[in-house]
């Protein structure tokens, strides 16, 4: 069974059909890629499987149940974790605080800001900092850290909720390129790595940039004007001639 599995969902605005009847499966441990040119659907698809939006058809299932048109709130307690394109953090809380708060929300747990939600579960939250590369400056202040840091205390927070899918909108937009590529490098050992009950975290990830898309991605779905053009390994969809022309454009024999 696959962890998701996104059966014939589409979504129209108005005469625009948006999302045309995409089909796609991400299993436990592996990371799958959804790419397309600009317009052609992807972030529609995305807020579709991460219930921000409700599909037109179509279903949505996790692990099995479906969870078709679950607010985000929801999916959340079912095991759906999500970063932005813009790092979503608490500049106010210490990074410490930021995970604390996640863990509390986690374990439902009202903590509220301040001392008492410092005094909560520290030592979890260190481990967590720890496992993203930050372990050490859990008392500095959120909203002093650099975009990279940033991008990283928001995969801690995620983590922090125990995601069994992890859904990432452009994971590295506005990183230099060696920071996109090292983070790109910490999320797929932590989907190989698993949860603590020793199940592997599916990761679907939106991306533009090419390298990382194809330097990390175990099976890549691309979309154009709201239909899938393509499916398959990374050396596949890179030879596709469709794909060749209408995403990466190159002609036949380049």
């Amino acid at each position: 069974m696959s962890l998701l599995a996104v059966e014939d969902v589409a979504r129209a605005f108005g005469a625009v059909q948006a999302v045309a009847g995409v089909s796609f499966t991400v299993a436990a441990g592996e990371r799958v890629a959804l790419i397309g040119p600009n317009g052609a659907g992807k972030s529609t698809c995305f807020n579709l499987v991460n219930g921000q939006l409700a599909p037109d058809r179509g279903r949505v299932r996790l692990a099995g149940r479906d969870v078709t048109g679950m607010r985000p709130r929801a999916l959340a307690r079912q095991g759906v974790g999500r970063t932005f394109q813009i790092s979503q953090t608490f500049p106010s809380l210490t990074v410490r605080e930021n995970v604390q708060m996640a863990l509390a929300a986690r374990h439902g747990h009202a903590a509220r800001i301040g001392a008492p939600l410092a005094r909560y579960a520290p030592g979890a939250a260190d481990a967590v900092l720890d496992q993203v590369g930050l372990a050490g400056i859990g008392d500095r202040g959120a909203g002093t850290l650099a975009y990279g840091d940033a991008k990283r205390l928001e995969l801690a927070i995620v983590l922090a909720q125990e995601p069994r899918l992890l859904l990432m909108d452009e994971p590295t937009a506005g990183m230099a390129p060696d920071e996109r590529h090292a983070l790109m490098e910490l999320v797929s050992r932590l989907v190989a790595e698993g949860r603590a009950d020793g199940q592997g975290i599916g990761l679907l990830f939106t991306e533009h940039d090419m390298d990382v898309v194809f330097g990390h991605a175990d099976r890549i779905v691309v979309l154009d004007r709201g239909r899938i053009i393509a499916s398959g390994d990374p050396g596949a969809v890179r030879a596709d001639p469709l794909v060749r022309q209408v995403y990466l454009g190159l002609e036949e024999g380049a």
